[in-house]
Parts: structure tokens; sequence; C-alpha cells
């Protein structure tokens, strides 16, 4: 047994990141980005125009990336391979 905790999101096949989450944790951090993009939608656009939904939908990405940067696979470029 291994003494750390599974990643969340493990890194892509090919390319650079992550890919699909691995545990459930990761598939509710996922939901939640997505449910406040399209909450972020209905309620920011039609009311404050697209330059502060940009902006929110910019932090909100920040804050996902974090997310899978401290609860992910340490991203590197990857050629396939294992």
């Amino acid at each position: 047994m291994t003494n750390r905790p599974p990643y969340w999101f493990p890194a892509k096949r090919y390319g650079w990141g992550w890919g699909p989450p691995s545990t459930w944790q990761g598939w509710v951090v996922l939901a939640l980005f997505a449910i406040l993009l399209v909450v972020g939608s209905v309620l920011l656009l039609p009311t404050y125009g697209a330059l502060v939904f940009v902006a929110y939908t910019t932090g909100l990405s920040a804050v996902l990336v974090a997310v899978c940067w401290l609860k992910g696979e340490p991203p590197s470029w990857r050629w396939g391979g294992k």
C-alpha cells in the first residue's frame, strides 16, 4: 500500500496537463465548476455584460487549475509510452 492518497486528476497520456477525474472528489470539483459557470452565465451575462462574465470565467478557471495543480498528478510533457 502507498502512503499517498490517490490523485484526483491524473496526468494526460499525451501532452501537458490533466485528464478526467479519477476520484469522486475530482468529479465534484468538475461538476461544481460547470454549475458555477452556468449560474454565472445566467446571472452575470444579461445583467453586467460580456466583460464581467469573461472575468468571472477566468477566475473560475484559475481556481480549477489551482485545484488540479494541488490535487492532481504533477504535470509534465508526455508522449504516451507507459
